[in-house]
């Protein structure tokens, strides 16, 4: 069984980004499907996904409601920064402060899970 934790550092702003964050959701889709252990984190620009993906009527938001029980959480210094705590926390989405207000990584790798960003 693989451990995997996806980070989504993509922006909300270039088609190209929105490429990344769905390509992020489908890669938590095929981990989950497979029975690995998933965890999807919300880092940077990334977490103004958490809105985005929850849009009435929005393309992917089945897709991201097939992973959203994988969602470990959104760095909650930069959902701050990025002024989306609100929409965090409406979404009922956890915030992540484990390192100076950010997620730590290291304890990702510690626990042996493989950190893929997007």
């Amino acid at each position: 069984m693989s451990k995997v934790a996806i980070v989504v550092l993509a922006d909300t702003a270039t088609p190209g980004d929105f490429g990344r964050a769905v390509n992020a959701l489908m890669t938590a889709k095929e981990f989950k499907e497979a029975g690995d252990e998933v965890k999807i984190i919300f880092d940077g620009a990334g977490t103004k996904w958490i809105s985005k993906f929850n849009e009435e009527n929005g393309k992917y938001n089945s897709l991201f409601d097939s992973v959203r029980d994988k969602v470990a959480g959104v760095c909650g210094y930069c959902a701050s920064a990025f002024k989306v705590s609100e929409d965090v926390a409406k979404f009922n989405i956890n915030l992540i402060d484990e390192f100076d207000g950010h997620p730590s990584f290291k304890k990702l790798v510690d626990e042996g899970f493989t950190v893929l960003t997007f």
